[in-house]
């Protein structure tokens, strides 16, 4: 996890080494540009690794931006630890350096209204609807979304959800009762340590590499995170009970610098509407799939029990959690309040109608391309056939 605490503090940190960095930076970013000056580089955060769903989802943007800008533009991709740290990589997306990002809860810091992503349950069970919904034009483009990004110099571009929030535990549970005492690592972020706190547990703030090494060595009971960073570092021996409560979405926001993104040419930012309107049924099938296979290889793997919740066992913790609706609105002021007000009645009307996208055709470039990763320990890494053809309308 990147941008996590502190944002301030390690901005500034970064901005007063600047002045010994300047000159190897410009460098850099002078040896990114093709000799010919005819391609346009786009620089593109991800605070998870090349082997996660955000990379799938920022190679997939990079190959249609691609294609639908008859290659005047490539889109470089910079995972987790290309570009340094949580503050290295803040300062850069703000003075421009960096044009676009996927974060998530170190947005919860930097654009209080984007708390609400991470609210206990506030989307509804059905992940499809909710990603629809989400990146709806009513929703998305709604000015007080985007007024709350720009404040901040940012313009939001589209909701990316990873999949569902799971609980691992060295206990089962089942109601807010069995959660009381554990001390659960999860995310910096002020919702979830909120929420878990009126679930009765002690939430304890950390990276996710933080959280697998603390699982490890039992330093806390049990954690909250996605499916996929759970796979990726290793099921936890202490960890005997894998709970799956559909209590909250991991959502990542993609983001673009708010000045650059202003002056893009009018073809330039119609090319981006369009990918990320297209990568809205991408990235629900892929989290989707990949969920389900990393679900099944977590129970076939480990020596746990996986817990589903019932529908009352679920409705326990979101009494429990109610309160949360008036603590956002005190955390994230008028603006917040409307704002899950508009997402509640979205959920209540359920996802527009819109007209199916046609899927670009990248399946050529994918097999041919060479990778857009950048940086220090660079692979050749793009997405499979089958997630090329994995597309659906």
């Amino acid at each position: 996890m990147i941008w996590r605490n502190a944002l301030v503090g390690a901005a500034a940190l970064v901005l007063a080494a600047c002045g010994d960095n300047e000159q190897q930076k410009a460098q850099t970013l002078a040896d990114e540009q093709p000799a010919t000056g005819q391609v346009e580089i786009w620089r593109f955060a991800l605070e998870e690794g090349d082997d996660s769903l955000q990379y799938e989802y920022a190679n997939r943007f990079a190959e249609i931006i691609s294609q639908k800008t008859a290659g005047e533009v490539e889109v470089r991709l910079f995972p987790y630890g290309r570009l340094g740290s949580l503050g290295e990589i803040q300062a850069q997306l703000q003075d421009g350096s960096l044009q676009l990002a996927l974060a998530s809860d170190v947005l919860t810091e930097v654009v209080p209204e984007s708390q609400l992503f991470s609210l206990g349950f506030a989307l509804s069970e059905d992940e499809q609807s909710n990603t629809r919904i989400l990146n709806d034009d009513g929703f998305r483009k709604h000015h007080d979304l985007v007024d709350a990004y720009r404040e901040h110099e940012l313009q939001p571009l589209a909701l990316v959800p990873e999949g569902w929030l799971v609980w691992t535990a060295n206990r089962p549970v089942r109601t807010p009762e069995d959660l009381a005492g554990l001390s659960l690592g999860m995310a910096d972020n002020p919702v979830l340590r909120e929420t878990y706190s009126a679930y009765g547990a002690n939430p304890v703030t950390m990276t996710g590499e933080e959280v697998a090494e603390a699982l490890q060595t039992d330093q806390v009971d049990g954690s909250v995170q996605t499916l996929s960073r759970l796979q990726q570092a290793g099921w936890p021996q202490s960890q005997d009970y894998l709970i799956l409560a559909r209590q909250g979405q991991h959502i990542a926001t993609l983001v673009a610098q708010g000045d650059w993104y202003d002056n893009l040419s009018d073809d330039h930012e119609q090319a981006i509407e369009e990918t990320v309107a297209e990568l809205v049924p991408y990235i629900h099938e892929r989290q989707a799939s990949t969920n389900a296979k990393w679900l099944e290889a977590i129970g076939q793997s480990a020596d746990v029990e996986i817990i589903h919740l019932t529908a009352e066992q679920r409705a326990a913790f979101q009494d429990r959690g109610l309160p949360m609706r008036e603590w956002l609105m005190d955390s994230a002021g008028a603006r917040g309040g409307r704002l899950l007000t508009l997402l509640q009645q979205h959920m209540e009307e359920g996802p527009a109608e819109q007209e199916p996208i046609a899927p670009t055709d990248t399946t050529h470039s994918i097999e041919t391309r060479t990778s857009p990763v950048t940086g220090e320990g660079d692979q050749t890494r793009n997405a499979s056939d089958d997630a090329a053809e994995s597309v659906t309308p």
